[in-house]
């Protein structure tokens, strides 16, 4: 009887045990189905980009001699493709190399740095586009996979989840990037530029940052910024913000200083310098002053006045609360075209 038994739970768990192999085979199948359907859908519409800056000086001896590459995507049959502002920026010469083997030269038709998104264009036929998906559905643990050229290795696929959404990601012209995505599909230099897509094979990201010492951290801009911004940037070339001409830095007020000047702010915005001469009425504005409020807005920071000047304020009349000499004071302030 013991002998019975014992055989008998031997062949369950060995049962079990087979049963959950299959289970995780099916899984793993199906993970693997969705990675390679993507990778086949989209991999056609990615594009190797090789860019060549002008060298002056010492520059001409530098190892890579102004080359540079990333990775972009085809977004119409046209010949439009989607990059990183920073592969293409300052580029003399930019070369598109497409998965067939065909070599292109390409032109710039727009470039917004303070996004880190360019548009490129080619004059090809047979091409395949990719579009664009709604980011803001995304869900954090959600399959992603990232398709670029890291370190010239062309068409390198990377599979990952969505790590975070709603993060923000400083650009190199100083701005902040909102609604940025956190993913640890494994990104290189080479892959800036690429796209981030989902299981659909839709776009729902523009692969730009890597924090290079962590593994995992990565970041791609979302598609609902890159829908908008890439439309402007076919139509005008360029995203128009606002500027009000100063130059200043954040500094913390002390909880006796709020109560002084009967305010909520835990920092402001002192103001170093005034720009004169510019497409902007800031007459107002004094060096020493310390920017707490715009348009009835608490201001604490510089992001936050980044934000309040964007292309419909430009031209409209604004009140700035700020504090001088000890007075909390209310000034007009008129943004003009940041150049």
């Amino acid at each position: 009887m013991k002998t019975y038994i014992s055989n008998y739970i031997k062949e369950q768990e060995q049962q079990n045990a087979d049963a959950s192999f299959e289970k995780e085979q099916r899984a793993l199948d199906d993970y693997s189905n969705i990675v390679i359907e993507t990778a086949e859908k989209v991999s056609p519409s990615v594009v190797h980009i090789q860019i060549q800056k002008k060298t002056t000086g010492r520059k001409r001896n530098a190892k890579n001699n102004g080359q540079g590459s990333g990775s972009g995507f085809i977004i119409s049959t046209d010949g439009l493709i989607v990059t990183n502002s920073h592969v293409v920026s300052g580029a003399e010469k930019i070369t598109v190399g497409l998965q067939d083997g065909r070599f292109f030269n390409a032109e710039m038709i727009g470039n917004d740095p303070s996004t880190d998104i360019a548009v490129i264009k080619i004059d090809a036929d047979n091409i395949q586009a990719v579009a664009f998906g709604n980011s803001n559905a995304l869900r954090v643990g959600q399959l992603v996979v990232a398709i670029g050229n890291p370190y010239g290795f062309q068409y390198t696929v990377t599979a990952g989840v969505v790590s975070a959404v709603g993060r923000s990601l400083r650009s190199q012209s100083g701005r902040l990037i909102d609604n940025v995505i956190q993913t640890d599909a494994a990104l290189n230099p080479g892959n800036s530029g690429g796209p981030l897509v989902n299981g659909f094979g839709e776009v729902i990201g523009i692969n730009t940052a890597v924090i290079l010492p962590a593994q995992g951290i990565c970041f791609a801009v979302a598609a609902e910024t890159a829908k908008y911004i890439v439309g402007k940037l076919i139509m005008d070339g360029s995203i128009r913000r606002a500027m009000i001409g100063i130059a200043g830095q954040v500094v913390p007020l002390s909880a006796r200083h709020r109560s002084a000047f009967n305010i909520k702010n835990k920092s402001g915005i002192l103001i170093q310098q005034v720009e004169a001469d510019i497409d902007a009425y800031n007459e107002q504005l004094k060096k020493g002053d310390l920017i707490i409020g715009f348009n009835g807005n608490t201001i604490e920071t510089i992001d936050q006045l980044h934000t309040m000047l964007d292309e419909k304020s430009i031209g409209q009349t604004f009140l700035v609360d700020l504090v001088r000499k000890g007075k909390v004071l209310a000034v007009p302030v008129t943004p003009g075209i940041q150049r």
